[in-house]
């Protein structure tokens, strides 16, 4: 999301799927943590634009009021009135098409640079409008050339699983959240498992897990080792690579001056028969001239 789009490709797009109540907390901190990029001028994008159903402008305002210069976002309030008594019909999908991309190019102009778009749940956009007017909506979008990313969160137990489908096809980036509540001194403490999957311009997707705590200043990722915790102690100590070094095993030379017998593992046959392969042990033996060198390996 930071990176933004290369020229002549889509801009990169996350769908966040949740299907309990950390999905908003998940969002908030993708919102925060792509404005403080864009602070820092190490964003592709120079402006973000809000697109709110779930929370009130001012909410997102107050959010992102801590080093943030609010210059550089615009909300578009969905929230109010998302039924269009007033002014805006959120049903009207090409008039809210028309509302997003006028407040990204009154953020940053008229030229080449681009802005960010974020939409706090698509769930609320299903509710007022159809299926394939939103993911054309979405499509049209990452398709803009002034659109340097976007995200949005949906809450995939409200809908079909072909909605969430459809999403996922659209999306470059699929975040699931894995929730997990924890008790502790009688005070809930939600916990889950991040999993993404990001698909590269190679056709490869590649998947990581990470997890997070949801705690009053924040959303607080875990750095988690790449080793799956065991019950017993993966590496060995100098004695016991000392000892495992002197094991010698079954189909190891031997060195004893005989002809080694090796089992190929095959079934049993009537004595005489079995299948015993007798190998030469020394290398001095040379076969007679009149014979076949192949013949030095007996079946």
């Amino acid at each position: 999301l930071r990176d933004g789009a290369l020229e002549g490709e889509h801009a990169p797009a996350l769908t966040l799927e949740d299907s309990s109540s950390l999905g908003p907390h998940l969002f908030h901190h993708f919102l925060c943590s792509l404005a403080s990029h864009l602070a820092a001028g190490t964003a592709q994008a120079r402006g973000l634009v809000i697109v709110a159903f779930r929370r009130s402008p001012e909410f997102y305002l107050d959010l992102l009021r801590r080093g943030f210069d609010e210059s550089l976002v615009s909300v578009l309030d969905c929230y109010s009135d998302p039924l269009g008594w007033k002014s805006k019909d959120v049903k009207d999908v090409s008039k809210l098409l028309s509302s997003i991309l006028g407040l990204g190019k009154g953020l940053v102009g008229q030229d080449k640079a681009q802005f960010a778009v974020a939409i706090d749940s698509v769930s609320n956009m299903l509710r007022h409008a159809s299926l394939p007017s939103v993911a054309g909506l979405l499509s049209n979008l990452r398709s803009h050339d002034q659109v340097s990313c976007m995200f949005w969160l949906i809450h995939s137990d409200l809908h079909e699983p072909r909605a969430t489908l459809a999403l996922k096809y659209i999306s470059s980036m699929v975040a699931s959240l894995e929730p997990e509540y924890i008790y502790l001194l009688g005070q809930n403490s939600p916990r889950g498992k991040l999993c993404a999957r990001l698909k590269r311009r190679n056709g490869r997707v590649k998947v990581h897990y990470e997890e997070f705590h949801v705690e009053q200043t924040g959303t607080k990722f875990v750095n988690q080792s790449l080793l799956p915790k065991v019950q017993f102690n993966l590496q060995l100590s100098e004695k016991e690579r000392v000892d495992r070094a002197k094991v010698v095993l079954p189909f190891e030379h031997q060195g004893n001056g005989q002809p080694i017998q090796i089992y190929d593992g095959r079934q049993s046959l009537p004595e005489g028969k079995g299948e015993i392969h007798y190998i030469r042990d020394s290398d001095d033996e040379q076969p007679d001239s009149d014979e076949d060198p192949d013949d030095d390996l007996d079946i």
